[in-house]
């Protein structure tokens, strides 16, 4: 045999094996990848009612409260991490109130009729008295809770890694009912029109009634869940470890479409960052570093970017910025309609937490206990803090309310009304 025609026919047996090779990694991946499904077994799910205990006497009243409310993690359904039309100023130099908690929270509280809900990695929930400080109440449910609890007119709907969510009387802190799972819940739930939506680690994602606690409906991703859900319409989306992006009516629990989103060749990527929304687009952050905005229509990945570090925070939306945080110690802000890169300021750590944006500024902590707002239009730092970690902060009209690894601290505005 010539040799050229033994090396050519080598080439070609070469090339034949990597393409078999590539396809069958291509296919053991497709194979890999869970199309999802209703869960009507509810296999492993029970709801407790509380105890009847005789009426209580009313709280004491407190002054008059600012608006509006901030109800669950992300300040409203979307998981949007801002208000934009608030014109705070930057905080003052001297706070208000501080309050040391007994472990530190990775998440921060809900907020509404002059109250704070906050949970602490020990297991506690904390009722504070907005104005003052003053703990109101304080509860501890079995398990930790790396979540904000939500709010539902008179009730508290709180996550546990234990794997139930406990539904708490707002005014006193009483025992309404009790969902048990059979898997942890990391997950921050949100209410909407009755319904609380939250996701579980064994990689379902349950619409529950608020009042009663029952399951409306439970929906299995296939993959793990540790992100809290977005909820925009009649859309409820969910990320998950397992590299996919699941979007589901939020009456029926049907799927409306999902998005497996690639890290290389061969593996998926995995989420811990939540979704936020703007309605039109989808935002998340993949733990290995990417920010993805995808089509709400149909999941179209509409455009990526890599962040040069790993990714947790969800990202923080406004009408014209995406806020996005990342381990490299960034912060950058993209245009939501291309993902055009605006600005990048490096604040000096590693960023965990998601950044809120509050009017002109936008506010983020890092791991390394600092924090920082940033002017949203060009990420020049206007105002720093030594004190740090995770999310750092959520506004009312008038206040911040920063969570620091264990404190409470409440700044006013440099230019709200009763400054």
């Amino acid at each position: 045999m010539p040799k050229a025609f033994a090396w050519i026919l080598t080439a070609v047996t070469v090339v034949v094996v990597a393409l078999f090779g590539l396809a069958i990694g291509l296919t053991l991946i497709t194979a890999d990848r869970p199309a999802g499904a209703l869960d009507t077994d509810l296999e492993g799910v029970t709801v407790e009612q509380g105890s009847p205990q005789p009426p209580a006497p009313p709280p004491p009243v407190e002054p008059v409260s600012e608006g509006p409310c901030w109800p669950a993690f992300g300040g409203d359904p979307q998981r949007s991490l801002a208000r934009a039309t608030f014109d705070l100023g930057l905080p003052k130099k001297k706070y208000e109130w501080t309050r040391v908690l007994d472990d530190y929270m990775e998440f921060p509280p809900s907020y509404c009729d002059g109250m704070l809900y906050v949970n602490t990695l020990r297991g506690h929930t904390w009722a504070i008295v907005a104005a003052t400080g003053k703990v109101r109440w304080k509860r501890k449910v079995d398990g930790s809770k790396p979540s904000t609890p939500a709010i539902d007119g008179d009730r508290l709907l709180v996550a546990s890694k234990a794997g139930t969510l406990t539904a708490l009387d707002r005014a006193r802190g009483r025992r309404l009912w009790q969902l048990h799972v059979s898997s942890a819940i990391e997950s921050s739930p949100v209410v909407v029109d009755g319904v609380a939506y939250f996701g579980a680690q064994d990689g379902r994602l349950f619409a529950v009634f608020a009042k009663s606690g029952r399951v409306r409906w439970a929906y299995d991703t296939g993959g793990r869940i540790n992100a809290s859900p977005s909820v925009y319409g009649d859309r409820v989306c969910i990320t998950t470890y397992a590299g996919s992006i699941f979007c589901l009516n939020g009456r029926t629990g049907e799927k409306i479409w999902s998005t497996y989103v690639r890290r290389d060749t061969f593996r998926y990527d995995s989420f811990y960052s939540s979704p936020s929304t703007d309605g039109q687009r989808l935002y998340t952050i993949s733990r290995s570093g990417t920010v993805v905005a995808l089509d709400a229509r149909d999941g179209h990945i509409l455009w990526s970017h890599g962040l040069g570090g790993w990714g947790y925070a969800t990202p923080a939306i406004t009408a014209s910025r995406v806020f996005i945080g990342a381990f490299d110690g960034s912060l950058r802000a993209f245009q939501p309609g291309t993902g055009r890169e605006l600005w990048k300021t490096d604040v000096g750590g590693h960023v965990l937490g998601s950044p809120v944006a509050v009017g002109p500024y936008v506010f983020v902590t890092t791991t390394e206990a600092r924090t920082f707002a940033l002017a949203v239009e060009d990420g020049r730092i206007v105002w720093r803090l030594r004190f740090g970690k995770y999310t750092p902060v959520i506004a009312t009209e008038q206040t911040y309310y920063f969570s620091f690894n264990g404190r409470l601290m409440a700044f006013r505005g440099r230019d709200s009304a009763t400054s």
